[in-house]
């Protein structure tokens, strides 16, 4: 995993990336093996399972939770087919790196910008973000590029 820290502010995690290697690698142990990915602090989770056949859960449901009143829209893709570049830029809106996604990757942004640029045809990802998502003019401001 590469986490991104602000150069501005250098304890504060901007990005980070996971590669589809990284869940490959695990050894399960009673059918699961599981990272968590997110730091658990981030509005926007993420975690990796990796289950052999036959595995289950037990039927539940989630429980609503009290929230904070005021968050930001944390962002994560994750490559489904293709691959995408990831330019990731600090705090001051300066680029801080840059990433190739490919087919099974994630990147997850908890603050800063970024930008993705579609390396492929037929590119497809999922898209993660924290909610509500209330329409792009309450959601996000563009960084004017160098």
């Amino acid at each position: 995993m590469k986490l991104i820290y602000s150069k501005i502010e250098p304890s504060r995690l901007l990005h980070l990336v996971h590669r589809l290697e990284e869940i490959e690698s695990l050894t399960t142990k009673d059918g699961l093996a599981r990272i968590n990915v997110a730091p658990e602090e981030e509005h926007l989770q993420l975690a990796t399972l990796q289950m052999n056949k036959g595995r289950t859960f037990k039927p539940h449901k989630h429980i609503y939770k009290e929230g904070e009143k005021e968050v930001i829209a944390q962002e994560s893709w994750i490559v489904v087919k293709g691959s995408v570049k990831v330019v990731m830029y600090d705090l001051d809106d300066t680029i801080i790196d840059q990433i190739i996604l490919y087919p099974g990757d994630c990147s997850m942004t908890f603050s800063g910008g970024h930008n993705y640029v579609i390396r492929e045809d037929n590119t497809i990802v999922y898209e993660y973000k924290t909610g509500p998502y209330k329409g792009i003019e309450n959601d996000k401001v563009s960084i004017n590029e160098i």
